[in-house]
């Protein structure tokens, strides 16, 4: 099975955008950044969180601590996806109990991934809340799970792809919807 891009859905500009929005809706919502610690989940969440923290530490003057979370033992589908799972690190530049965490990821779908992140996350502490922002939310949730900030709402079929691309891993910024084809 092959993907063919079927259209961009974000800019570089337009990530650019949302990632400020959302940096200051998470200002809002905490009533400062004294409790905040942002945590992306490996692999795009994590340069989405630097972002964020960069965008605060620009408009705020504070920096927040950042950490990487990797969620790839915690799924409930490992089985179903590699033999052999690639690990990423996992890494908290404090103790996350009694603090405001902000899980950052990419793209939100069914809500399994974010489960899989609760999961992590309660084996380093115990934070007073956990709040979720990601850049895409595209629908079909199988799980009670609402992201609290989102870049852009993206109405997609089960047969779409959103790819979030970063320039850390893919050379460029953008968001785009493929298709599946059998190939």
């Amino acid at each position: 099975m092959t993907l063919r891009e079927k259209a961009k859905l974000m800019s570089e500009t337009d990530m650019e955008r949302a990632i400020r929005r959302m940096a200051h809706e998470i200002v809002e919502m905490n009533k400062g950044l004294e409790k905040v610690v942002l945590v992306g989940i490996q692999r795009r969440g994590v340069f989405l969180a630097q972002r964020i923290r960069d965008v605060l530490r620009q408009f705020e003057q504070v920096r927040v601590p950042t950490g990487e979370l990797d969620i790839t033992l915690y799924r409930d589908d490992l089985t179903l996806l590699h033999d052999h799972p690639v690990v990423h690190s996992t890494s908290m530049p404090l103790d996350i109990t009694g603090r405001h965490v902000v899980l950052v990821d990419d793209v939100i779908y069914t809500g399994r991934t974010i489960r899989a992140a609760l999961d992590a996350l309660m084996d380093l502490g115990r934070p007073d809340i956990v709040q979720l922002a990601v850049l895409v939310d595209r629908g079909h949730r199988e799980l009670p799970i609402a992201p609290n900030f989102v870049g852009k709402n993206v109405p997609t079929s089960r047969d779409e792809v959103v790819e979030v691309r970063v320039s850390e891993i893919d050379g460029i910024n953008e968001v785009v919807i493929c298709e599946r084809q059998e190939g």
